[in-house]
């Protein structure tokens, strides 16, 4: 038996390019770098699309992007890490879903497809080449794939819904006060 397959340097790839994708977007969010807004520019942003408290939904968006990716990179606690991640895609799917699908209409096509090959990787898990494969798949047991895409479902499920909420009480609030004038 070799230490290694095709399929094992497929989820490699995937796992590092999707997870190096996630941790830059989280770090845009968290700390500023490759010419994002910080925390406090991020959360000012949250705040104006609905996510409120803004400054507390940009730390939760870029720690599943940041820690999420780079736990996919490095294949550890892999169910965790891809369910945090798809998570996170799944809010900015929402948020860019008005758009329509494709990403040059500013649609949520692209935050789609890095979230579900995120869930992808959390159920598949990540192959030899990784930390988990290393530890004897400590972080990565059967059970923990359902418990954290369920988890992460109902929580993202909560989030989105109550900015859809919030989002619509502002439409409304501004349609009453045009027709007041």
């Amino acid at each position: 038996m070799t230490c290694c397959d095709r399929r094992d340097v497929g989820l490699l790839l995937l796992r590092l390019g999707t997870g190096g994708v996630l941790a830059a977007h989280g770090a845009q969010k968290l700390f500023g770098w490759f010419g994002g807004g910080g925390v406090e520019g991020t959360g000012q942003f949250m705040e104006s699309v609905g996510y409120a408290p803004g400054r507390q939904s940009a730390l939760a968006a870029g720690l599943a992007e940041a820690g999420g990716g780079t736990l996919l990179a490095l294949g550890l606690a892999t169910p965790a890490a891809g369910a945090a991640a798809a998570g996170a895609m799944a809010g900015a799917a929402a948020l860019h879903a008005p758009n329509g699908f494709f990403a040059a209409e500013g649609g949520y096509e692209y935050a789609a497809s890095l979230g579900l090959t995120a869930a992808g990787l959390a159920v598949s898990g990540p192959g030899r080449l990784s930390l988990d494969h290393a530890s004897y798949h400590v972080l990565d047991r059967g059970w923990m794939v359902p418990l954290a895409l369920g988890v992460t479902a109902a929580v993202t499920a909560a989030v989105v819904g109550a900015r859809a909420q919030r989002v619509r009480r502002k439409r409304e609030g501004e349609q009453e006060a045009l027709f007041e004038e």
